[in-house]
């Protein structure tokens, strides 16, 4: 009988909302093809702050993926406007009710959160990790899963920078942005 050790890699827990049925089936296929731990679930963006809690406690991820749909109703214009973006206030206030949890248990979580065009310095500012748009262009749905791979398979004490990762995303800095791990 040999001695030989089988190396397990580990993997974070990802929690992922989505509020399109479709992307959330194409997400939960790719997380399977990756071969990583998540958790998809299709709620639609207004609800997403409704739920996060409940569904924060049931499975205790430590990735937390909110994304849907979002864009900007005034093209072009009022970027620093809320009311100027279709669902950025709901993945806001997802990210806030999910610090929030966070902060009650005690168990840190990493988030991603928004959508094409979403206000990504006010979902930065309200707790997110990484966001999209910077610079208010369409990201792919892959974008968000390929953030949340990087972070799942990367060790605790290790710091991830967006730029290291932007190749690998569709509109690289302009779709992503982040600030830690």
């Amino acid at each position: 009988m040999s001695n030989t050790r089988m190396l397990v890699e580990r993997t974070g827990k990802i929690l992922h909302l989505d509020g399109d049925t479709k992307y959330a089936q194409k997400s939960e296929k790719y997380y399977k093809k990756l071969g990583l731990h998540a958790v998809v679930k299709n709620i639609a963006e207004y609800d997403q702050p409704k739920v996060i809690k409940g569904l924060l406690s049931r499975y205790k991820p430590d990735i937390v993926i909110i994304t849907g749909h979002d864009k900007m109703i005034k093209k072009g214009k009022n970027y620093n406007d809320i009311y100027n973006y279709k669902n950025s206030k709901y993945f806001i206030n997802t990210v806030l009710m999910a610090r929030e949890w966070e902060r009650e248990t005690g168990h840190d979580i990493t988030i991603f959160a928004g959508a094409c065009q979403s206000f990504y310095e006010a979902i930065m500012n309200s707790g997110a990790d990484f966001a999209s748009s910077p610079a208010r262009i369409l990201i792919d749905f892959i974008d968000p899963i390929i953030v949340a791979e990087k972070v799942a398979k990367t060790e605790e004490y290790k710091y991830i920078d967006i730029n290291e990762i932007a190749k690998e995303l569709k509109g690289g800095i302009n779709g992503i942005g982040g600030k830690r791990q």
